[in-house]
């Protein structure tokens, strides 16, 4: 499962976003993702790819995020 895939379905399953609306181009905001959620979806990351995401400045879109998590394993 590529990084793109794993985040789709933890999106998924944390927030009911269904995965075929999630694109990398896609922002947080756009996706109706708050900074609440955005606090549990990098825990549920951290957890899951198991890496500690820190302070992860300027990650808007989900590509973004993707590329940083495949930087960090």
């Amino acid at each position: 499962m590529t990084t793109l895939e794993t985040i789709k379905e933890i999106l998924n399953e944390n927030l009911d976003i269904d995965p075929a609306t999630v694109a990398a181009d896609s922002t947080f905001e756009s996706l109706g993702i708050d900074s609440l959620d955005m606090v549990e979806l990098v825990c549920e990351i951290e957890n899951r790819f198991d890496i500690e995401l820190g302070e992860a400045e300027g990650l808007d879109t989900v590509g973004k995020l993707v590329d940083y998590i495949d930087s960090l394993k």
